[in-house]
């Protein structure tokens, strides 16, 4: 592990999605050496797109202190395959789709890949922790490390403690998190943990609102923008997070903690429909 007060020098992040590609960015842009996992070629080279044209605009907002966004050939490059994750990572990031067994089976080969120092870390927003230690051989050098869309100006990571989580591996992450310019909250791992958990409570009110006929759309988020200070509303955060996204948590913290989380029919009519917020263009507010 390097030092707590700086980047990590070399990270690996599998998985080249939104929230893969803008944690592999944030790293870039802090100093780090960063190999991306991705299935095969053409993910990849969609991965890397992603991340330069991230770095392309954080360039334009005067909000990159690290390398500039031409410099992104040097300080990232791609794999397809768990095995070409460098040995010498001082941190791995699953970043995949909230499938466990998918990421169980990701952090295990990802453990076998790299040297015995390295911290692993699941970006789950609500899978349990522990469940995804146990996938491990070494389970102390694991922790959730739950970034915020959009990962490059989100102020927050969430670090969610296993029970075998050592102290060592939490100060490395507590170092890392203030190196890339953003807070840490420390939270025991529990279903959905603090922000996927009161977001979530937030996010499915609001919806039964609107199934209720209480007030549209924009009337909610405006309530809670101007009236509690919220950047955003939870209906248009909805949008922006994935309707997919938040039935699947819903689903999860339904099945954990009880009918206060059961999913609205709103919800499951929308994501039947294809509904699925800001990337399928319509969602509670049309994106077009």
């Amino acid at each position: 592990m390097t030092s707590a007060s700086a980047p990590p020098a070399v990270v690996g992040v599998i998985g080249g999605g939104r929230m893969g590609a803008g944690i592999a960015q944030s790293f870039a842009a802090a100093g780090s050496a960063v190999v991306v996992v991705e299935h095969d070629g053409a993910a990849a080279a969609v991965a890397l797109d992603r991340i330069s044209a991230g770095l392309r605009r954080a360039a334009e907002r005067g909000g990159l202190g690290g390398p500039v966004a031409g410099d992104v050939p040097d300080r990232v490059t791609i794999a397809t395959s768990i095995a070409g994750l460098p040995h010498d990572a001082d941190l791995v990031v699953e970043a995949v789709p909230e499938d466990a067994a998918l990421k169980a089976r990701l952090l295990a080969a990802a453990e076998q890949a790299v040297g015995e120092r390295c911290v692993l870390a699941t970006n789950t927003s609500s899978l349990p922790v522990t469940e995804l230690a146990a996938a491990l051989k070494r389970p102390g050098r694991f922790l959730g490390m739950h970034f915020f869309n959009p990962v490059p100006v989100s102020a927050l990571i969430e670090l969610v403690l296993a029970p075998d989580t050592t102290g060592q591996t939490l100060t490395a992450a507590v170092g890392w998190t203030h190196a890339l310019g953003k807070q840490e909250v420390v939270v025991q791992d529990s279903p959905g943990f603090a922000s996927s958990r009161l977001g979530l409570a937030l996010g499915l009110e609001a919806i039964r609102m609107v199934e209720e006929g209480v007030a549209d759309p924009e009337a909610i988020d405006t309530a809670m923008r101007l009236g509690y200070r919220h950047p955003m509303g939870p209906l248009r955060l909805t949008d922006v997070v994935g309707l997919d996204v938040r039935l699947a948590i819903a689903e999860h913290l339904h099945a954990t903690l009880g009918e206060r989380f059961a999913p609205p029919g709103l919800l499951r009519a929308k994501v039947a429909r294809g509904e699925l917020g800001r990337k399928a263009g319509q969602g509670f507010y049309s994106w077009h």
